[in-house]
């Protein structure tokens, strides 16, 4: 049997803290099972501190960082933030984490910007730190980039063993790092160019994507069944011109038009199109766990009213 959908909405921009309940509130109404935030020294809101605000505005909405960037904090304070926040929220956080991807956050902090396989590397150290601080008792760990040394982490977080763990990318070596660690797979374009360009969104086509999922079924082995698998749709366009907005958002994705509506990251079409679309890439793919970029969530509303825990 397939995984049940449910679905996140991804947003990171609010004018005030009332203005940010309030979309958390309308978010959870309208039957999302999460609200995500992204991790950018660009224009948007913290995320931790947004995902607690988010949390005291809302009853059921579960909280996701898609993703935090590894190399922006220490892993063992970040572990500490992520536990508190799981228990102020009464267990409904999310840990989304990456290596890291967008070399203008890392220019513009002073940050440095380290190969692919180091910044990965530290990524799987920092996996199993936070592990280690949710597990009861104490831990230590020596790493090639990390070093703790007799610490009981506390608090423990609500959720046991300790709240789901996303890790996302589009390589090979973090995707299978993904299959062997985390609870949830989130399956991306691939970044290792440091910014979104039409060649990075190429890398998002369905022929791409089906090799990112070989690469998943290898490395997870006999855990592949217990894992769920999410993506992000970075365009969503309710239309009865499917193929016509297919020709118009094509260059950007560096795609032909028919490949465009094939990609994971896309979704376009009246709403019954792209009902049917979620389930042929949940029955092809897996992808169970859906999330919509941007202030999407009320053109999306029938869309998840029609798929959420089906």
């Amino acid at each position: 049997m397939p995984r049940k959908f449910r679905f996140g909405l991804q947003s990171s921009r609010a004018a005030s803290g009332e203005e940010w309940a309030a979309k958390a509130r309308k978010i959870e109404e309208l039957g999302f099972s999460t609200l995500f935030i992204p991790d950018h020294f660009t224009d948007q809101l913290a995320p931790l501190p947004a995902l607690m605000a988010a949390a005291d505005a809302t009853k059921t909405l579960r909280l996701g960082t898609l993703v935090l960037d590894n190399d922006y904090r220490h892993p063992l304070v970040l572990a500490k933030e992520l536990a508190t926040l799981d228990v102020l929220s009464g267990g409904r956080l999310e840990i989304g984490l990456g290596a890291g991807w967008m070399v203008s956050d890392y220019q513009q902090s002073g940050i440095p910007y380290d190969a692919p396989g180091v910044r990965i590397g530290r990524l799987e150290e920092a996996l199993k730190i936070m592990k280690g601080f949710f597990a009861e008792g104490g831990f230590s760990f020596t790493g090639r980039y990390y070093t703790i040394t007799g610490h009981e982490g506390t608090p423990k977080p609500a959720q046991k063993p300790h709240p789901p763990f996303l890790v996302g990318g589009g390589g090979r070596r973090v995707l299978s790092l993904a299959a062997r660690e985390a609870d949830i797979v989130a399956v991306n374009f691939s970044l290792a160019e440091g910014m979104v360009n039409p060649a990075v969104a190429a890398t998002g086509s369905a022929a791409a994507t089906a090799e990112k999922m070989g690469w998943i079924r290898k490395a997870a082995g006999a855990r592949f069944d217990d894992l769920e698998m999410q993506v992000t749709v970075f365009a969503s366009v309710v239309t009865d011109d499917r193929q016509g907005t297919a020709e118009r958002v094509a260059p950007g994705f560096g795609l032909a038009p028919e490949e465009v509506l094939e990609s994971p990251h896309v979704l376009v079409g009246t709403v019954d199109q792209m009902v049917e679309e979620l389930q042929r890439r949940r029955e092809e793919y897996g992808f169970s766990y859906v999330a919509f970029s941007g202030d999407v969530f009320e053109m999306m509303a029938p869309v998840v009213s029609r798929l959420a825990g089906t």
